[in-house]
C-alpha cells in the first residue's frame, strides 16, 4: 500500500505529463497492485452478496486520466485510485461498493451515486412503500456510527410525484443513496485493512440489496 500511497502523493505534487511519463513504470506497478486489491475485494464481496458475479478487476477500476475538455482545472491526472464493484460493472448504473485511495482523503462506501431519473424514482417509491424496512437499515446505530449519506445537491422540497406530507420526506430529497466513511492514512497502512473494508462492505450489503430490489421492481 505504501508504494501506491507514495506514487499518488508524488503525482499530486507533480501533476504533469512530463513527470508522469518519467514515472510510468511506477504507475503501472502501483496500478497492478490496486487491481490485485480489487480482485480480492470482488471475491470477498461474492461471499456475502449473492448478486455479485465474478468480474475482471480492470472493469471496476477508474481511469487515472482526467477529462479536462469542459473543466477549468487542466491537471491531466487524478491524484487517486478508485474502484467500484457492482453486479453489472462500473458503468452499469447499479448499486455497488466503492474504495478510494488518496493521501489524506481516502474513503470507502456503498450504494448508488446520482442514478438515472427512472432508477431514482424507483428507489424513492420503494422507500415510501417499505419505509420501515428502509429505516431499519439506515437508522441502525451500528450503521449511523460509521457511515454518512452523500447529500450533494439534495432537493429543498419534495420530489415531483411524491407527497410533501410523507412523514419521512427528508429521505426522498436525496439525489444519491450512497453512504461512506473516511479511511485515515494510518488505517491504509494497517495490516488488517482489507478485513476492515470487507467488514464495512458486509454492513453496506443490506442497503445495496434494498436499492437493487427497488431497481429490479422498476425493470420488471
Amino acid at each position: 500500500m505504501k508504494e501506491i500511497y507514495d506514487f499518488l502523493l508524488n503525482l499530486e505534487k507533480n501533476n504533469n505529463r512530463e513527470w508522469f511519463d518519467e514515472n510510468r513504470e511506477t504507475y503501472q506497478k502501483t496500478k497492478q497492485q490496486f487491481l490485485h486489491i480489487t480482485e480480492i475485494l470482488i471475491n470477498e464481496i461474492r461471499s456475502f452478496d449473492s448478486t455479485m458475479p465474478f468480474q475482471d478487476p480492470k472493469k471496476c477500476v477508474f481511469r487515472i486520466f482526467r477529462d479536462v475538455r469542459f473543466s477549468n482545472d487542466k491537471r491531466p491526472y487524478k491524484s487517486n485510485f478508485g474502484t467500484f464493484i457492482a453486479r453489472d460493472g462500473r458503468k452499469g448504473g447499479s448499486p455497488g461498493y466503492y474504495f478510494h485511495i488518496q493521501p489524506g482523503a481516502s474513503f470507502l462506501g456503498g450504494g448508488i451515486y446520482m442514478p438515472e431519473a427512472n432508477k431514482l424514482k424507483a428507489i424513492r417509491t420503494e422507500i415510501v412503500e417499505h419505509t420501515a424496512d428502509f429505516l431499519e437499515l439506515v437508522e441502525d446505530p451500528d450503521f449511523t456510527s460509521k457511515f454518512n449519506f452523500f447529500s450533494d445537491d439534495k432537493l429543498k422540497t419534495a420530489p415531483k410525484g411524491f407527497s410533501k406530507d410523507f412523514e419521512h420526506i427528508d429521505w426522498l430529497r436525496y439525489k444519491s443513496y450512497a453512504a461512506s466513511r473516511s479511511v485515515s492514512d494510518e488505517e491504509l497502512f494497517s495490516p488488517d485493512l482489507i478485513d476492515k473494508i470487507v467488514e464495512d462492505y458486509r454492513n453496506l450489503a443490506p442497503l445495496n440489496q434494498f436499492l437493487n430490489n427497488a431497481i429490479d421492481q422498476e425493470n420488471s
